[in-house]
């Protein structure tokens, strides 16, 4: 396959645990095709946060250059995603006059800049303003108004914000990197590329289980309803392991990959697991014991999530139930566990929208990486469906000059 680097874009998933670079080719309205992944430890983040930017841009770089190795291409642009318990949400509302009474791009720009006209902190920033319906006159639930007619234009947003330090550090680690950012994404709207599009219809809520946070979103007609963050994710269960069983946290993170479950009926009261030490000496461990130690974590996550779903008014949108994605969603029995709490249908997202790799699709813990580059698709098409627009604006115009110098 020839790879066009005019057609390549690059999600860039900083994980508190991991680092996921993903770069793809894309053609038009096709799936894009996984050129390369790397995948690096992730050493200077905490819960979502920067916290030592020389191991951020390391695990970064080491990342992007497997990905690169393996595509056979350079890059230079990234589409990077945020998240962290900085981040917070809100629904705005937004009105103006429609000018000519038929809705123009301007209409459209000028109803969300009044949306969006709140107060948010100083130490706050604007990362997304996403329509949620619009309305003009006594007309409701419309999604797409341009060129329709009436006199008064409003519209329904959410809008995400986050820290500015936040923010400002993964832009800087990035561009250490010899990278440029083409756009920051809020996590759990890339992780949502494992809805199906009759789920974010009806309704549906994703959670995406990663590292150092939990990242919530709710879909409902084929818009975000609400955003969220908890702070508790995979690392507290790898902690709990540590603690409880008295193993350093590399070995725990070992044996809640290979070993934890959720199920306690299928594990024996005698049912052991092993694992080899540090000086290569087998070490034994209940299994009964670990899985009432990450049962009690995820049955805590869980809790609080629907305490915070409940706190939001927006649960009552979850028609089509909850979609687990992440790392923390392969852990046997965790659909049951979430099902029993939250009393709607529970299933695990594969990533969707993208081919090229296995390995990828029919892996939850790439839901991110997969989600920004589809992202970064549509950013660039929307780059170069106005690149057109322009041009051909450009040939009208001459062309309307011609005719006037020689007729």
């Amino acid at each position: 396959m020839t790879k066009n680097n005019a057609n390549v874009v690059v999600g860039l998933d900083i994980g508190t645990t991991k680092i996921v670079a993903l770069i793809a080719e894309i053609n038009g309205d096709d799936p894009a095709i996984v050129l390369g992944t790397g995948v690096y430890p992730s050493n200077g983040l905490k819960r979502g946060v920067v916290v030592n930017i020389e191991a951020t841009v390391h695990s970064i770089r080491r990342a992007i250059e497997e990905a690169c190795l393996m595509a056979g291409v350079r890059v230079t642009e990234v589409v990077a995603g945020i998240s962290g318990s900085h981040i917070r949400s809100l629904n705005s509302h937004g009105i103006v006059a429609i000018k000519d009474q038929e809705v123009t791009q301007e209409d459209l720009m000028a109803v969300v800049d009044a949306a969006k006209a709140v107060a948010i902190p100083s130490d706050q920033d604007i990362l997304h303003v996403l329509p949620q319906a619009y309305r003009i006159d006594e007309q409701e639930g419309i999604r797409e108004p341009l060129g329709m007619s009436g006199a008064r234009l409003e519209t329904q947003v959410h809008i995400v914000t986050g820290s500015v330090c936040a923010a400002q550090n993964i832009i800087k680690s990035i561009e250490r990197c010899d990278l440029k950012v083409g756009d920051i994404v809020l996590e759990q709207l890339a992780s949502s590329c494992v809805l199906k599009p009759d789920e974010k219809e009806l309704g549906a809520c994703v959670i995406d289980i990663g590292g150092g946070t939990t990242d919530i979103a709710i879909f409902s007609e084929g818009a975000v309803k609400h955003t969220a963050v908890i702070p508790i994710a995979g690392s507290q269960v790898t902690n709990d392991i540590a603690v409880a069983m008295r193993i350093p946290y590399r070995f725990a993170e070992q044996v809640k990959i290979q070993h934890a479950c959720l199920v306690r009926e299928d594990v024996e009261e005698e049912d052991q697991v092993s694992f080899d030490d540090a000086d290569n000496q087998e070490r034994v461990l209940s299994k009964s014991m670990l899985v009432d130690v990450v049962h009690a974590r995820y049955e805590e996550l869980f809790s609080l999530i629907k305490s915070s779903l409940q706190r939001s008014g927006f649960s009552h949108f979850m028609v089509s139930g909850v979609v687990l994605t992440g790392g923390g969603a392969k852990i046997k029995g965790v659909c049951e566990l979430a099902e029993s709490i939250f009393q709607v249908p529970v299933r695990v997202g594969h990533p969707a929208g993208i081919e090229g790799n296995d390995k990828i699709i029919a892996n939850p813990i790439y839901a991110t990486g997969v989600g920004l580059v589809l992202h970064a698709k549509e950013n660039k098409q929307r780059k170069n469906q106005e690149t057109l627009f322009k041009g051909a604006k450009g040939v009208m115009k001459r062309m309307a000059r011609w005719f006037e110098t020689n007729f």
